[in-house]
């Protein structure tokens, strides 16, 4: 296993310049009245400063939540194809500079490049798709059960939106949720992850160059007690949607329930490939390694485990643990690199515990199970592709989520057990399954209690045209993505129209039509 932490001069060259970045308030640039600054480093060479960042405290939340309220109701009242407009200017932008963005975010959260030019693609496809909802927005109309009366149903927006968004991700879900309030009509505070703000700054220079109007997209950076928690207790803001961990979430649901926030959670996962004995294994074992080890782990979607029927469970193995070998790790920047680095050292702490736990547990680690430390890797968080086999399904290693690039093989009997095992965890976000068969296909597409199923494919790669969310402890019920991301941002509200010149009584008057 072997690579460079470096990059060569001319990346260098393309990368900016460390400065200090100001929060993005009112449509100004602007910093936090703490006076003070934190620095975000690059997780592959902590040598590298990507740039100092505001540590903003509940004083600058206020001032972008009341900046957003202010812009509201100018905001509510442009017309959705209007509003849509500026979305489609984004777009082009973010188009425009996908490699420049994408360079940054590989440096500041430290996935491969081809992933992070990725995580800008899913950016500009959001600002497509919800600018194209700027001329749907669809409502619904329906007859009436009196004579001479219309009815409809139409979306309203909710008022201020506020986001805290995570760091695996920093680009494509800020864009996921920001995108869907803003078609809306809602305006836009938000709270980017500590480990990864630059992603959220490149997004609001964006959205300044085209145009938007000020005070309808503020970034405020910081961290989550000092802005999110007073975030979620604002009673100017009417809807937080969140992402990360379970705990959290659960912490905000409670913060927000006492003045009757919408809220929407996206949290964990514990994920599982399901492989049937009549499965391509070659094909499956390539879907397990891109699974685990895309953005070394560190999805909500990863294939962190992974259920074998007994009759191949050897040759996959066997397979997956020699390809895992031979990924290379370092700098995401080096295109010769397969996987970066964790994503901090508190990170990395947590991928060693569970590799020990795994071990302590008995289970046989035939790949990885070590931090790479020595030569490039000594100033960044790297850790090895791991692969554990033997392993049973109530092991730690195979419940509990891990956000790093380790997945625990199972082994199992039939597609009936194997389902089972996949269900048999908190978390209900995306579930696979390979087989050749598409009796089990189907079965197991209707049996996995998971938001998303594939088949022949691994857990990982979700569209933003089909909604994004699980269920069980995943999520609170609503989605990310497609038209149904809207719905989080959006109120119905139904409309009678009566135009018979009387009193007409619905339900009693009915008898008589």
């Amino acid at each position: 296993m072997s690579a460079t932490a470096t990059t060569s001069f001319a990346q260098e060259r393309a990368l900016r310049e460390p400065r200090e970045y100001s929060n993005y308030i009112d449509g100004e640039w602007v910093k936090s009245s703490s006076g003070k600054v934190f620095e975000n480093r690059n997780p592959a060479n902590e040598d590298d400063l990507v740039g100092t960042f505001q540590e903003s405290n509940e004083d600058d939340l206020n001032a972008a939540v009341d900046a957003a309220h202010r812009a509201y109701d100018a905001w509510r009242l442009t017309p959705a194809p209007k509003r849509a407009e500026y979305l489609y200017r984004v777009g082009d932008i973010l188009k425009r500079d996908k490699e420049k963005i994408a360079r940054e975010m590989t440096r500041e959260m430290g996935k491969v490049l081809d992933e992070t030019k990725g995580d800008v693609q899913e950016a500009i496809d959001m600002a497509f798709l919800a600018a194209g909802e700027g001329r749907r927005l669809f409502g619904v109309t329906t007859p009436s059960e009196l004579s001479n009366k219309f009815n409809m149903a139409v979306r309203m927006p909710l008022g201020v939106a506020g986001l805290i968004t995570p760091w695996n991700f920093p680009i494509a879900i800020p864009a996921w949720k920001g995108m869907a309030a803003l078609i809306c009509g809602n305006t836009v505070v938000i709270k980017p992850a500590s480990l990864t703000p630059l992603s959220v700054i490149m997004l609001a220079e964006a959205f300044e160059e085209a145009g938007l109007p000020k005070g309808v997209w503020n970034v405020v950076t910081g961290g989550g007690r000092e802005v999110g928690d007073p975030m979620t207790r604002h009673e100017k803001v009417k809807v937080i949607s969140f992402t990360g961990s379970t705990q959290v979430g659960r912490d905000i649901s409670v913060a927000c329930a006492p003045s009757f926030k919408h809220v929407h959670l996206e949290m964990g996962g514990k994920n599982v490939i399901m492989v049937m004995d009549d499965a391509d294994v070659d094909l499956a074992v390539d879907g397990a390694l891109w699974g685990a080890f895309g953005t070394a782990g560190q999805r909500c979607t990863a294939a962190s485990r992974i259920v074998v029927h007994k009759k191949v469970y050897e040759q996959f193995v066997d397979k997956l643990a020699g390809r895992a070998k031979k990924l290379r790790v370092g700098n995401g920047l080096d295109a010769n690199v397969d996987m970066g680095p964790n994503v901090s050292a508190s990170q990395l702490k947590t991928v060693e515990s569970y590799v020990q736990i795994g071990k302590d547990e008995g289970a046989t680690c035939v790949a990885g199970g070590s931090a790479l430390r020595d030569g490039d890797y000594a100033k960044g968080f790297f850790h090895q592709p791991t692969v554990f086999a033997d392993v049973k399904r109530d092991m730690r290693i195979a419940q509990e989520e891990i956000f790093g690039p380790v997945t625990a093989v199972i082994p199992c009997d039939s597609l009936e057990d194997a389902i089972a095992i996949g269900n048999g965890v908190r978390y209900g976000l995306s579930s696979s399954i390979y087989t050749r068969d598409i009796n089990k296909a189907f079965a197991a597409m209707r049996d996995m209690y998971t938001g998303i199923f594939y088949v022949n494919a691994p857990t990982i790669g979700a569209e933003v045209h089909l909604p994004f969310g699980g269920t069980k402890e995943t999520g609170n019920g609503h989605r990310e993505a497609g038209v149904a991301g809207i719905d989080v941002f959006s109120e119905w509200k139904s409309i009678y129209v009566d135009y018979s010149g009387s009193l007409q009584r619905a339900q009693i008057d009915t008898e008589d039509i």
